[in-house]
């Protein structure tokens, strides 16, 4: 009961952050990130054991800079819900600027859409469902909390006829409907396990990565279009690419290296906006030691 009161109370202050000035929202996402670089200490090891790995490079104290400022933008994009889901429909299109090749999500044409783990999903997604006239579909896992459950479903389902699968749907749902001209919004840059991955390089490194991306496309006979959301003192850019040339190929494994590779070069323009605090490298190849 105290934890169903308190997730109602959360849920009552994004209700009034999205009434605020992004400026205002923004700072208070600046402080709350900066507690959470203190208080997490475990997600912030994660983050930092990532970031030393992707850029051996980098001294100790740019890789502490970059871990704060990731930390940062983590907060403000969980803040940035407010609006996204609960502000008025003119400030979240004022805020929401979509680019790029858009001409690409015209149409009818099967599309599986790359969207990187960068902190501006939700916006991207948002983005899309509002301004852009097709259905989408995405899959969700449900929270274990029922009231956040809830207050996540109706906030991505909020805008145009979007459709969220969860496991139990199944993958030929999924293909079925993308073959029948939905757009399949998949963010496959995570580690679920080895049984669910193959092992390719990511930053030089070898990871555990879900070949969903090259999979889905080749069922669904569908085109990749990469989309990559950038948070901005404005609000978000919505960055629609060129589809990919030759993709998939009848190599599953080179594909999702080949997705890999490219994710890096969008990684590379904003580093600190990326979810480091995932354990990209939890799953190892044989005989290599746990990153962790």
């Amino acid at each position: 009961m105290l934890s169903r009161w308190f997730s109602q109370f959360g849920i009552g202050v994004m209700h009034l952050l999205g009434r605020l000035p992004l400026a205002w929202v923004r700072a208070l996402g600046c402080l709350l990130g900066c507690v959470l670089y203190v208080l997490a200490v475990p997600r912030r090891r994660v983050a930092g054991t990532n970031l030393r790995l992707c850029f051996p490079e980098l001294s100790a104290q740019q890789i502490r800079t970059l871990t704060i400022r990731t930390f940062v933008h983590f907060a403000q994009a969980w803040l940035d819900r407010g609006w996204l889901w609960q502000g008025s429909p003119e400030v979240v299109r004022q805020r929401l600027t979509l680019s790029g090749a858009v001409d690409e999500l015209q149409g009818h044409d099967p599309v599986v859409i790359f969207a990187p783990h960068f902190v501006g999903l939700d916006a991207g997604w948002t983005a899309l469902t509002q301004q852009l006239a097709r259905q989408f579909t995405t899959i969700y896992t449900n929270q274990a909390n029922k009231v956040i459950d809830s207050w996540m479903l109706a906030g991505r389902k909020r805008f145009g006829a979007a459709r969220l699968f969860g496991r139990i749907d199944g993958v030929k749902t999924i293909v079925a409907t993308l073959r029948a001209g939905a757009p399949l919004y998949l963010l496959p840059d995570m580690n679920f396990g080895p049984e669910e991955s193959v092992f390719v390089p990511f930053y030089g490194v070898q990871a555990a990565t879900v070949p969903s991306l090259s999979r889905f496309a080749k069922l669904g006979r569908a085109k990749v279009v990469p989309v990559v959301t950038r948070m901005t003192r404005h609000g978000y850019e919505v960055q629609i690419m060129p589809s990919w040339q030759g993709f998939p190929s009848d190599d599953v494994v080179a594909d999702t290296a080949l997705m890999n590779q490219r994710l890096q070069t969008y990684i590379d323009t904003m580093p600190d906006q990326y979810f480091w605090v995932h354990k990209r490298f939890k799953d190892r190849p044989p005989g290599v030691s746990s990153a962790y």
